[in-house]
């Protein structure tokens, strides 16, 4: 038994391993699940890296198994080892099972390999390693981290925003008062902080148009109003003119200061966090 657990499952392991590297340097992998490739822009540096050191490691693991077999300390580090490899793959995929809307196959593959490796290898201290692993995955679960979420599905109106930019503000005021539907996204959440630094937007309020036809992006209070209010102009063009005649009978009227946001900038910059002084609301919203 503890050859098949200390050499030959890490042998298995260390192939199943292999292939996915040359299948990655192929550009192809054995999960085509989203979850592997939101996997991958988790970490700070290229995942092929991981995969070189997981396959130097698993080699380790496989020398140090087979001394295992001949000498105690080299079986207290194959155990060191094999525990260490588990808690790192606990700690990517617990983050995983709580940031992305699926998990990565190919990660969990190599989870459940250790797990089977430690259970085989010392079948009397695998419930202190599931213990460790749930302890690790409820930690996790205690943080507050976003989650990668998709917002923009159906056509419709979305305003990525924050409660506390007084730019959206105006323009949600002006939503409002024009009764124009929108979908609000908190800048708070990942998927919209990194559709904002994607398409090199450093400031809110942003507004994404998305139709049958295609995807329209605004940023800054200025440009949203403007649109709107140059798409009231050609598709009303006699409503105009009677505004203009009586323009107090309007109930909110659209000044310069109103359009300016407080100065030359026509957005609120983004920071690397956001003040926490409610909860924005991410529900389809629509003023009366």
């Amino acid at each position: 038994m503890r050859v098949f657990s200390r050499l030959f499952l890490p042998l298995l392991l260390l192939g199943y391993m292999a292939i996915e590297t040359y299948l990655k340097v192929q550009h192809s992998s054995l999960c085509g699940k989203v979850g592997c490739k939101l996997a991958g822009e988790l970490l700070n540096f290229d995942p092929i890296y991981l995969n070189y050191a997981g396959l130097a490691g698993l080699f380790l693991l496989m020398i140090l198994g087979y001394l295992s077999l001949k000498s105690k300390f080299f079986e207290t580090l194959f155990f060191m080892g094999i525990y260490a490899a588990i808690a790192f793959e606990a700690t990517i995929l617990s983050y995983q099972f709580i940031a992305n809307p699926e998990p990565c196959i190919f990660c969990l593959g190599i989870f459940s390999s250790l797990l089977l490796i430690a259970l085989f290898s010392q079948v009397k201290s695998f419930p202190m390693v599931l213990a460790s692993v749930i302890a690790i995955f409820i930690g996790l679960s205690t943080l507050s981290i976003s989650k990668n979420k998709t917002f923009i599905e159906a056509p419709g109106t979305y305003l990525i925003q924050s409660k506390t930019c007084s730019h959206c503000k105006k323009v949600k005021t002006y939503f409002a008062a024009h009764n124009i539907p929108y979908t609000p996204i908190s800048v708070k959440e990942a998927s919209a902080r990194n559709f904002l630094k994607f398409s090199g937007i450093t400031s809110i309020p942003a507004l994404i148009i998305k139709e049958n036809t295609g995807m329209t992006l605004l940023h800054g209070d200025q440009k949203i109003i403007a649109y709107f209010e140059e798409k009231t102009q050609t598709e009303t063009p006699e409503r105009e003119e009677e505004s203009e005649t009586s323009i107090s009978s309007d109930p909110l009227e659209i000044t310069s200061d109103f359009l300016s946001a407080g100065g030359a900038s026509d957005g609120c910059a983004l920071t690397i966090t956001e003040t926490a002084s409610c909860d924005d609301d991410n529900t389809s919203h629509q003023e009366p």
